[in-house]
């Protein structure tokens, strides 16, 4: 399925900003195969026996989003910005459920695309990403919006670059900082 024409999707979502319910049954076919690819990307890196599946994530994304009151949604790339953090939000609510239903077995196994992130001990787990970026987050807000979007959303370099309204070559450059700084930081916790 091509990908929709970045305006007809802008237009819904702006409309909807503005109250226009009424507009969801249009928007929802052109915004659900984007988060259906973003999540299937995303869930392709997650270990075998995740129980979450694309479809889910998807589902929860999207009711999350469309049913947020308060946002002004500009344009499709501030959609997937947006949507790429509710993934992240729902993937680390997800890992901690499973972490506190086997209590022991924490390890949620993930990698992060072209990073090849190892640690010494455990395997990278989400939660512990989670808490890695929140504490890169004091440091530089912008690479973990890269890592969002990259990681999280399954953004290209130039999806993530348009969503930021920085060059490529910029979220190319945050992208390797951010790896490395979390495969340090990942590392050293273990």
């Amino acid at each position: 399925m091509d990908t929709p024409p970045a305006g007809d999707v802008t237009t819904l979502l702006r409309d909807l900003t503005n109250g226009r319910r009424e507009v969801l049954p249009a928007l929802l076919p052109l915004i659900y195969a984007e988060l259906r690819r973003v999540a299937a990307a995303h869930l392709r890196r997650e270990r075998r026996d995740h129980t979450l599946q694309a479809t889910a994530l998807v589902h929860e994304a999207y009711l999350r989003l469309v049913d947020q009151r308060q946002v002004q949604w500009q344009n499709r790339a501030h959609f997937l910005a947006v949507a790429a953090q509710a993934m992240r939000r729902i993937l680390v609510d997800h890992a901690r459920a499973r972490s506190a239903a086997k209590r022991g077995n924490a390890e949620v196994h993930m990698q992060i695309e072209d990073a090849h992130i190892t640690v010494d001990g455990p395997s990278l787990d989400i939660v512990a990403l989670d808490n890695a970026l929140t504490r890169l987050a004091a440091h530089d807000a912008r690479q973990v919006q890269v890592v969002e979007l990259r990681f999280f959303g399954g953004l290209s370099v130039e999806e993530a670059a348009e969503v930021l309204g920085v060059s490529a070559a910029t979220v190319k450059r945050e992208w390797s900082f951010a790896k490395a700084w979390l495969r340090r930081e990942l590392s050293e916790k273990d």
